[in-house]
């Protein structure tokens, strides 16, 4: 492996690295402020980056509960999805790139990137029922932008 091919490879695993951790923290954060807003309901008006639930909460708690596994949901599957890049990067031989291992995280890697989208759809066309009952959850359209080009 020539050293250009070393430094780019490197670069790669320490990216994987750091947008794990990101992850982690944006579903530790959203696990968090969800069990924090099931304790102290008054908590719900400022969320994780400001988000204010209070009204669906106020309004329908099985909508609530909902919108937030969605909102769960598609970080912790990012998170695994980015853990199984994790594990083909530092494992991965150079030598040989085409192994069964490969293959393998290579299948789990786009099953877990066709979840994100599957689920994604399905929280993006949820929150838009919402609507219908004069509830504003268009603050909520960020969590799931794996799924804008489908709508």
């Amino acid at each position: 492996m020539t050293k250009t091919n070393s430094f780019v490879f490197t670069f790669v695993q320490i990216m994987a690295w750091v947008i794990f951790v990101g992850l982690c923290i944006e579903a530790g954060a959203l696990i968090f402020n969800f069990a924090l807003g099931l304790i102290n309901p008054n908590v719900m008006k400022n969320l994780y980056q400001g988000l204010d639930l209070s009204e669906l909460y106020q309004r329908s708690k099985i909508a609530y509960f909902l919108t937030c596994s969605f909102m769960l949901c598609v970080p912790l599957l990012k998170v695994v999805l980015f853990y199984e890049v994790i594990k083909l990067v530092t494992k991965i031989d150079l030598a040989r790139p085409f192994s069964k291992f490969v293959s393998d995280q290579i299948f789990q890697i786009s099953y877990y990137t066709f979840s994100i989208g599957v689920v994604s759809f399905i929280a993006r066309q949820s929150v838009k029922r919402l609507m219908l009952y004069d509830i504003d959850a268009s603050s909520l359209n960020h969590f799931w932008e794996e799924s804008q080009d489908l709508s």
